[in-house]
């Protein structure tokens, strides 16, 4: 297979490149814990050589990229696409910079929705992952994660709104920096347990802050074991985080909701939405490498269909 381009799929915490054929297939993946956040003194290039430079000498092909290397503290600011915004937009909206003279380097657009008269939402490399599940008409996306995303796609993949929840990160900052995390044992998992807090999440949603507290009170009231704990925190979060969004006209519960990211978190989130009467079905994976051939594809980068 001969390589048209390097996709790069970098984060606040890792990097995974991939070397994408002219067909759209992957010839080979490497991944490092090189993320945006990682990189010290903004020497990106050093950290994007490190993987990848091998290839670059050797196929002289652009490189396709997504995530938060667009961001304020990436490598350069990529401006955010209003939605609605599809494949096509995306791509005519890239921000290039030359890679040591070398190649270049396309970044593509994160999304924004909303307004200031009400409140901005943003999203930075899921909507790569969204493009790339290929998902039907009239779908509901759910990228479970530290800022989760609830998206809408309509015809041609257009990502017509979506929302984020910070579900990921307040468990992390609650468990870590917060008294609750106190009675807990970390290390196992209890799914009866997430199962609990789950339930007691979706059915006090309006009570969000309140409901919280309960992963104090049952360790203290030895309701929950300590041990079960972490797993009961996450399924109260999850549960609060359904609920609001089926509360904000998210959800019509006509078809399956596509979970798409980490098989973990999925599973949480399938569980979850099990719980609250509602359908899902995972994604395909390699979603975002896919989702670079699609852009890459309106782009003229890549001229066949995706495998």
């Amino acid at each position: 297979m001969n390589p048209s381009f390097v996709s790069l799929d970098w984060g606040t915490s890792s990097l995974r490149a991939t070397l994408v054929s002219t067909e759209g297939g992957i010839i080979e993946a490497r991944s490092a814990a090189g993320g945006v956040m990682s990189v010290k003194d903004r020497q990106f290039e050093a950290s994007l050589n490190a993987i990848c430079r091998d290839w670059i000498d050797q196929f002289g092909c652009p490189i396709v990229a997504s995530g938060m290397i667009g961001s304020r503290q990436g490598w350069v600011e990529a401006p955010y696409l209003d939605c609605p915004a599809t494949p096509a937009a995306a791509a005519g909206a890239f921000t290039t910079l030359s890679i040591s003279n070398k190649v270049d380097m396309h970044i593509i657009p994160g999304l924004r929705c909303g307004s200031g008269a009400s409140m901005y939402d943003v999203m930075r490399g899921e909507e790569t992952q969204i493009w790339g599940a290929d998902v039907e008409p009239d779908t509901l996306c759910v990228l479970p994660g530290t800022h989760s995303k609830w998206a809408f796609v309509g015809e041609q993949s257009r990502i017509t709104r979506f929302a984020t929840y910070m579900t990921g990160e307040l468990y992390g900052l609650l468990t870590r920096h917060g008294i609750l995390g106190r009675l807990m044992e970390f290390g196992g998992s209890d799914s009866e347990a997430f199962a609990r807090g789950a339930t007691l999440g979706l059915n006090h949603s309006s009570q969000a802050t309140h409901v919280l507290f309960a992963a104090r009170t049952a360790g203290l009231m030895g309701e929950e074991q300590p041990a079960a704990l972490p797993d009961y925190l996450s399924g109260i979060l999850i549960g609060l985080e359904v609920a609001s969004a089926m509360a904000g006209e998210t959800v019509n519960g006509k078809q399956p909701i596509v979970l798409i990211g980490d098989d973990d978190l999925c599973a949480r989130y399938e569980a979850a939405l099990q719980l609250a009467g509602l359908q899902s079905v995972r994604a395909r994976d390699g979603a975002t490498v896919q989702g670079h051939v699609r852009v890459a594809r309106e782009a003229g980068i890549v001229v066949c269909e995706p495998v």
